[in-house]
């Protein structure tokens, strides 16, 4: 006799989307916190040889964050990260092929609040990564004091997140067998104190030092941009020249990460909360664009390659716009 089961019901579906979210929202906000709490609690107590060994072990491996990191592919396939997917929905899409012979390097844009779109795309495999592109593998640039905090630090390396600096980057991008791709959000944190539902603004006019990385190590510039990323939370009114963005962009200047005062639902209710809405985010990757080698490029160079950057990340947003719902009359913005 055949035994069916019953499919899991609609309203199961939704809590594990719903929970997965919440554990990655925590995992940002408040592991780093614990993890500190943690390593420096338990040489109070008798599993203090832990924290010692833990505490030798990070000075041996100290220099691993900039050596491309170490990446688990257990935790890469984790189911959380499919019901994570699921919530929003986040999908990932191609529009060339990308040669495993070669090495990219991926400009993300733009930040959004929390990067999810940048995050589950490249650190995880819920959306496909290594059936869409296969023979490439991603990494993902974060900033590099995250890595300077005990235990968080393994945790951020298992999804392929490396530092943010440069000797990270040509670590990277100079592997001879290729088949390396770096993503790096251009605008950074800077970039997130602008992220709110239909802004289009990219922090992007002035920011070359991606460019010119690519042309010293002679890797093309792959554009990518993600529609919905900014859609996901509401952020309290804080135009340019306000008192508040002054102080966010002092504190951001200070600490190196910015602190947008960012709200959307709850877990029980949709009325206010830190949890994300349930809203699209589709990162389309662009074509390649060829940059040829050159170890000390001149500004005018530099300028040039970020030009046709700029263009062919304008064209690839016009391109697809009407598919997510961008009215015509909105355009990118480049400050």
């Amino acid at each position: 006799m055949k035994i069916e089961f019953a499919p899991r019901s609609v309203p199961l579906q939704r809590r594990l989307q719903t929970a997965s979210v919440a554990q990655w929202i925590f995992s940002f906000l408040g592991l780093a916190q614990c993890c500190t709490a943690a390593f420096v609690g338990l040489f109070f107590t008798r599993f203090w040889l832990l924290s010692a060994l833990y505490a030798a072990w990070w000075l041996i491996d100290r220099e691993k964050p900039s050596k491309g990191g170490r990446r688990s592919r257990l935790l890469r396939n984790c189911v959380v990260w499919r019901y994570m997917r699921d919530y929003f929905p986040i999908t990932l899409v191609k529009t060339a092929e990308l040669d495993p012979r070669q090495n990219y390097l991926v400009g993300f844009h733009p930040h959004g609040v929390l990067a999810a779109g940048a995050f589950l795309n490249f650190c995880t495999e819920a959306s496909g990564f290594s059936k869409l592109f296969p023979g490439i593998t991603p990494h993902l640039m974060m900033l590099s004091l995250w890595f300077r905090i005990p235990f968080f630090r393994d945790y951020l390396m298992s999804g392929g997140l490396v530092s943010s600096d440069k000797e990270s980057a040509c670590y990277v991008l100079q592997k001879p067998e290729g088949g390396n791709l770096l993503a790096i959000i251009v605008g950074g944190a800077q970039e997130a104190l602008d992220a709110r539902p239909g802004s289009y603004t990219l922090l992007l006019k002035n920011r070359k030092g991606f460019v010119r990385l690519a042309i010293q190590n002679g890797t093309p510039l792959v554009p990518a941009f993600s529609f919905g990323e900014n859609d996901l939370f509401d952020q309290v009114n804080n135009p340019r020249g306000s008192c508040l963005r002054r102080i966010q962009h002092f504190l951001q200047q200070i600490m190196g990460i910015s602190l947008p005062l960012f709200h959307a639902r709850g877990i029980f209710q949709y009325s206010f909360g830190l949890m994300p809405y349930r809203r699209p985010i589709c990162t389309v990757v662009g074509k390649p664009i060829p940059v040829q080698k050159k170890y000390r490029p001149s500004e005018e160079e530099v300028d040039q390659v970020h030009q046709k950057y700029l263009n062919e990340l304008s064209e690839l947003f016009e391109k697809h716009k009407a598919k997510y719902n961008v009215p015509e009359d909105c355009h990118l913005e480049f400050v």
